[in-house]
């Protein structure tokens, strides 16, 4: 068949390889370039252990101590406050040790094939450098201020990731510039990275073109159906482009085209940033999550990269970069010896569900439409899967993860 795929983030451009891979034709539509977008900042964790939601036990405990600090790791504009206060009564709604067991579990579904669902792609791209699997390291300042985070910790152990705990010396001998700040780690040593985000998606996009993928860069505003079925991608030239199927695979701005097709789905943006430090003055071998911090460190082939923040202002308000800037603070106060003389900011979107699960599904109204869209923070760890698992959608066959948990009409009782 001919598939049109709306999105050239790694979700789209992973999905196209798949579906290339049964013999099916791709065309990709996105004003955008491959891997520019929200798969640029992300921060290149390829976790298989990343199975936890957002939303913890006890998190909203915690909530109003950080809106009232500017600096804090979750900021909401006050314009867009009661745009997105339905979203987080139905975030809040998924804390229980319950709810958490539950999504974790189903994450584990799709998280733990990561390497196995990208090496096929990247073999084949020639690319298959850009994945580290040297693990992942969570750190805290002592093993008693971890104890804070066992319920977690323990979840990931019951769902067969292994965690090690190194302190200490055993500690330093992983990540020597660690020494001063922290004392107590968990290693993941299944986890790995990449060192260059947007070179994967790229070297996958590259591939799909090489191997007959087209990409019109346009805008896709709707659909054209027939018989139960689409058979045309609307763009916002006006044209309308033949195809035999579609994959949504848009990020945060797949809302309004999931619905077109059926799927009715609290989508949101959490507007994440980044900073790029080109010197840092530092060493690291692998990811570290500090977790006391909130923050999560990469060193990358443009420099060490720290990131985790969360801010709800929509998909059009201008970027912040004070709230970049303030990463760097914490990376001060984590690593006392940083240097931050040459540094990029960096804002994109999050695709967000209240449950931080995505949607992979086929589209309610339409048998040759598909989902694939919400990933969250994990979208670089869960978006090789999801190509694989969306071309067998697309070709009649049985998942290979258990896709019940990410179907697109969960929402509906909620709503």
């Amino acid at each position: 068949m001919h598939i049109g795929i709306v999105g050239t983030g790694i979700v789209g451009v992973a999905t196209a390889g798949w579906l290339q891979r049964d013999g099916h034709t791709v065309t990709f539509f996105d004003p955008a370039e491959a891997g520019t977008q929200t798969s640029f900042g992300n921060a290149g964790s390829l976790s298989p252990s990343a199975v936890l939601p957002v939303g913890m036990p006890g998190m909203w405990k915690r909530v109003p101590k950080w809106l009232l600090d500017p600096d804090g790791p979750l900021v909401i504009r006050t314009h867009y406050l009661p745009t997105v206060l339905p979203w987080l009564m139905r975030f809040l709604g998924h804390m229980s040790e319950a709810e958490v067991t539950r999504i974790a579990t189903a994450m584990r579904g799709l998280l733990n094939p990561v390497f196995d669902c990208y090496m096929p792609l990247l073999q084949r791209a020639g690319a298959s450098s850009l994945v580290r699997r040297n693990g992942c390291l969570y750190v805290y300042s002592s093993r008693e201020s971890a104890k804070r985070w066992n319920f977690g910790t323990q979840l990931r152990r019951d769902l067969g990731v292994e965690m090690q705990p190194v302190e200490g010396e055993a500690l330093f001998e992983l990540e020597p510039d660690l020494r001063g700040s922290f004392g107590f780690g968990q290693f993941a040593p299944e986890n790995g990275s990449t060192p260059d985000p947007e070179a994967l998606v790229k070297a996958i996009y590259d591939q799909a073109i090489t191997d007959g993928a087209a990409h019109l860069r346009n805008r896709v505003t709707g659909f054209r159906s027939a018989d139960g079925l689409i058979d045309g991608v609307t763009l916002d030239s006006g044209e309308t482009v033949a195809v035999d199927g579609v994959v949504v695979a848009a990020g945060a701005w797949s809302g309004e085209l999931a619905k077109q097709l059926g799927a009715k789905v609290p989508l949101e943006s959490q507007r994440g940033y980044h900073v790029t430090i080109a010197d840092p003055g530092i060493k690291l071998n692998r990811n570290v999550m500090a977790v006391e911090q909130n923050i999560m460190v990469n060193p990358m082939s443009m420099g060490l990269r720290l990131a985790g923040t969360v801010e709800f202002a929509g998909l059009k308000a201008a970027p912040n970069y004070a709230r970049a800037e303030a990463l760097l603070g914490v990376g001060r106060k984590v690593f006392p010896s940083l240097k931050a003389d040459t540094y990029t900011p960096w804002m994109g979107h999050r695709p967000c569900m209240p449950d931080s699960m995505p949607v992979i599904d086929r589209a309610p109204r339409f048998e040759n439409a598909w989902l694939g869209f919400g990933h969250g923070h994990v979208g670089m760890c869960g978006g090789a899967t999801t190509g694989r698992e969306i071309a067998h959608l697309v070709a009649g066959r049985s998942p290979e993860v258990d896709l019940h948990p990410f179907r697109a009409s969960r929402f509906k009782r909620a709503a």
